[in-house]
């Protein structure tokens, strides 16, 4: 049996680790050509999974099931790119057999509702996710532990929470870019008013500012109803953004793009406006999602936010809470990104 990793095994067969961990585990969920890539590679390497029950080492004694919700507040039932939490959850769950949850996704397509099967599922606790609830709506959740997960959390949200560090985010990215050299910098994002981009946006600024380079900012139309990041934003915009970019005075040959939904296209219209990676500008991502990313036509560096960490802690922090549920005061876990560069191994 070979000792090649996932994280290579999804490379070479450019999907996500989760997706080749569901590729072993639950082939049935994974489309049928990326599927026929992840064997493929597979079979070059001979690479064999063991089976669970055969795996060496001690054998921990069985923890006790939880039933967990998973609640997107804003989102319609059966979206397809809200599989994410469950593929990274399957992924942990592969790696540690006696992490036993029972998941059950929930949705809501207002903050001011619950979730029509709450009661019915009889959770043990919920992790939230997407747009905050209505105080209304969280006050009906107090008998039921509840975490809030990595986005669009207020100052004000009174209870416990698990998030990236977008701070040292935006911090990161600007020391990497004044260490590269760069004298004028711009941070360039859509949907300025999503709260992981205010945050890092303006980390980046007073850390660029500190480190003596001229910044720009260079920001599209505000969506404050957009609960996801569901759909590309249109070329039209991106265009936008690189007119702009181009009219800043000194030229910023540094780039930090906070998210990366939108990177996809706005490299295609700086190629458009004939510039070029590594001879007009360096560009760094404030996030790594593989999917996008080795579909890009050059590897930028990228900042990783560590989502499979992230998900490891938030569902321990609400097994935590179940247990302490009596335990007053708000809890607050924030997790470090890391730095990758074309030259770095993947992300493990």
């Amino acid at each position: 049996m070979t000792a090649l990793p996932i994280t290579e095994i999804a490379r070479k067969a450019r999907v996500s680790p989760a997706t080749v961990s569901r590729a072993i585990n639950q082939p049935q969920l994974v489309a049928a050509e990326s599927l026929a890539r992840i064997r493929a590679v597979m079979q070059e390497h001979n690479y064999v999974p063991t089976p669970i029950g055969r795996r060496r080492g001690p054998k921990a004694r069985p923890t006790e099931q939880r039933r967990i919700g998973v609640w997107f507040v804003g989102a319609k039932a059966n979206n397809p790119s809200l599989n994410w939490f469950q593929d990274q959850l399957l992924q942990v769950q592969s790696a540690d057999p006696h992490y036993r949850v029972d998941l059950r996704v929930l949705f809501s397509n207002t903050p001011d509702e619950l979730p029509r099967n709450l009661a019915a599922e009889r959770l043990d606790g919920v992790i939230i996710q997407g747009m905050e609830p209505s105080a209304e709506c969280l006050a009906q959740l107090r008998g039921l532990p509840h975490v809030w997960f990595m986005t669009r959390r207020s100052a004000t949200y009174p209870g416990d929470y698990v998030e990236p560090n977008n701070e040292e985010n935006g911090r990161m990215a600007a020391e990497y870019l004044h260490q590269r050299g760069h004298k004028a910098v711009a941070v360039i994002s859509t949907d300025p008013t999503y709260s992981a981009i205010v945050h890092r946006n303006k980390a980046f600024v007073a850390r660029a500012t500190e480190l003596g380079m001229s910044v720009h900012t260079v920001l599209g139309e505000a969506n404050p109803g957009v609960s996801y990041l569901e759909l590309m934003p249109l070329h039209s915009e991106s265009d936008t953004l690189v007119r702009r970019l181009l009219e800043c005075t000194p030229k910023a040959t540094g780039l930090f793009l906070p998210v990366d939904h939108f990177c996809g296209a706005f490299f295609r219209a700086l190629r458009e406006a004939g510039k070029k990676p590594g001879r007009d500008f360096d560009a760094i991502l404030g996030n790594y999602n593989p999917m996008i990313y080795h579909n890009l036509d050059h590897s930028p560096a990228a900042i990783d936010i560590n989502l499979p960490l992230l998900v490891r802690k938030v569902v321990d922090h609400l097994l935590w809470r179940v247990a302490h549920a009596t335990v007053s005061g708000r809890v607050g876990v924030t997790v470090s990104p890391r730095l990758l560069t074309p030259d770095s191994p993947p992300p493990r």
